[in-house]
Formats: C-alpha cells, sequence, structure tokens
C-alpha cells in the first residue's frame, strides 16, 4: 500500500534533538486527528527510540540519525528511526525488559516501552553497521457524533 503522505528528517545524535524528534513526529501525525492518548504513545515511543541512539549507537560521539514517518489511508502510522552506529549484537537480548549496556545509569527498558505503546515493533541490526527501528501503531478513526 502506497502512504498518502510521509516525512523524512535528519539530525545529529545530540541529546537536544530528542525533543525535536518527537514533536516533528507529534506535528505530522495530528493530521490523522488523534487522540492525545495515541499522540502521547508515538511521542513515548519516538522518545525511547532516539534516545538509545544517542546513548547506545554513538556511545561517546556524534552520528547521524535518520527519522521517516509515513501515513496511510487506514489510518497506520509507520515510523522508522535509523542509526549507523556501532548495532546490536544480540538484539532479542538487548529487548529484555531490564537489559542495558550501561548498567547503573539505564533502566533498560526502552524497547519495552517502544513495544507497549505502540501496536508493533521490529529492529533489525547489524554489529558495526547501525540499527533500525520500526514502529506501526494504528489511529482510530473518531466518529463525528452526528456533527
Amino acid at each position: 500500500m502506497k502512504p498518502m503522505n510521509e516525512m523524512h528528517v535528519s539530525f545529529p545524535s545530540s541529546s537536544a534533538n530528542e525533543g525535536f524528534a518527537r514533536a516533528a513526529v507529534a506535528a505530522f501525525v495530528a493530521q490523522l486527528d488523534p487522540t492525545v492518548d495515541e499522540l502521547c504513545d508515538i511521542r513515548t515511543a519516538v522518545s525511547e527510540a532516539v534516545t538509545n541512539c544517542i546513548v547506545h549507537a554513538y556511545r561517546n560521539t556524534i552520528g547521524t540519525i535518520s527519522v521517516t514517518c509515513k501515513i496511510f489511508e487506514n489510518g497506520c502510522v509507520v515510523v522508522r528511526i535509523r542509526d549507523r552506529g556501532c548495532g546490536i549484537a544480540d538484539i532479542k537480548q538487548a529487548m529484555q525488559p531490564m537489559f542495558t549496556t550501561q548498567e547503573g545509569e539505564r533502566a533498560g527498558l526502552g524497547f519495552a516501552v517502544m513495544q507497549n505503546f505502540m501496536d508493533r515493533l521490529h529492529v533489525s541490526s547489524r554489529p558495526g553497521k547501525g540499527t533500525s527501528v520500526t514502529m506501526q501503531k494504528t489511529i482510530r478513526r473518531r466518529q463525528d457524533n452526528g456533527k
């Protein structure tokens, strides 16, 4: 199915840009008239994915984070967040709640949060090449209640 609209943005992996990514995706998705809860879910998931890039993919360096958001006619929103950082050696292990590569500093709940707030989550990664996180959520169409 072809998207009815899409956007793409790239930015440096500076922590200041986490809020930008969250706001950019939320502003783009707003055209579907999501509920506050739906919009908060998407914003939270995007925030977690971008934070993972900043903290883990580009540990002590600055790299590029790319965000693509596509909207489909059926209300489906697909957000893809990609980095070209260190990659993940064991995705299954990384997706376990409480697993972190930075003991004492992080809770290790990023992927669990993404899974909880979105309808679907897919992670692909290659060590030394980067990681791609694709998340999907369907915005429920609101009835106009006879207005």
